[in-house]
């Protein structure tokens, strides 16, 4: 009997050993858990962000510059020089007028091509009210001017190029005169639904696309 009650005592001492609680921790231990708790119930790993803040650009949002804008550029920047060329040019003019254009043509022999030819020379003159040299054109003054070197007199006046023979769009050519506006605005044409002319204060003779329907073409020198 001395022999079996303490072996049925070690059996059920065991699983109460072994369901007891670990052994207390230090005081260190414990007072380290109790701050890191009480960060944790303070907030101090966190950080409060406008939402603004957390926005990422869009690919919307950057830009790259296109062949055709750097081209446009260029252009731009070819312009600006062969305006303030022409410019410079036209502060100091001192060649022939119109009238001694006629009595001496330096293009004798009239071609309507050779005259847009020569029209295109003049692109980055200043558009000057009553102009009729490099100095300076309006739009009548440019047509005239241009017309004089090949010894053809066109009076100073829109209204009234406007008036010479009138021909179908389908014959016009390079050369031609463009009408606009019943006489209010001429130019030279270059084929291909483009001109070249004086159009208004602030800017100079230039090439560009016939901007209305509202136009017609004369005929001179021929």
């Amino acid at each position: 009997m001395t022999v079996a009650v303490p072996a049925i005592f070690c059996t059920v001492a065991l699983p109460a050993y072994a369901a007891s609680d670990p052994a207390p921790k230090t005081a260190a231990a414990a007072q380290a858990a109790a701050k890191l708790d009480a960060l944790k119930a303070s907030g101090a790993q966190e950080e409060n962000v406008d939402a603004g803040a957390l926005t990422v650009g869009a690919r919307a949002d950057y830009s790259a510059t296109s062949a055709a804008e750097l081209e446009a550029a260029r252009l731009e920047q070819q312009r600006a020089q062969l305006k303030a060329a022409m410019a410079a040019r036209a502060a100091t003019y001192s060649g022939p007028s119109v009238r001694q254009l006629l009595s001496n043509p330096p293009y004798p022999s009239f071609s309507l091509a050779a005259v847009a030819q020569v029209a295109q020379q003049y692109q980055g003159v200043p558009y000057v009210y009553g102009g009729s040299t490099p100095a300076g054109f309006d739009c009548s003054g440019f047509v005239m001017y241009v017309y004089a070197q090949f010894g053809v007199a066109l009076p100073h006046s829109s209204s009234a190029q406007g008036r010479l023979p009138q021909i179908a769009p389908s014959a016009a050519v390079p050369g031609d005169i463009i009408v606009f506006d019943g006489g209010s605005h001429v130019g030279i044409y270059l084929g291909g639904n483009m001109m070249i002319h004086a159009p208004y204060p602030g800017r100079t003779v230039s090439i560009q696309q016939i901007y209305t329907t509202n136009h017609y073409f004369v005929r001179a020198g021929i």
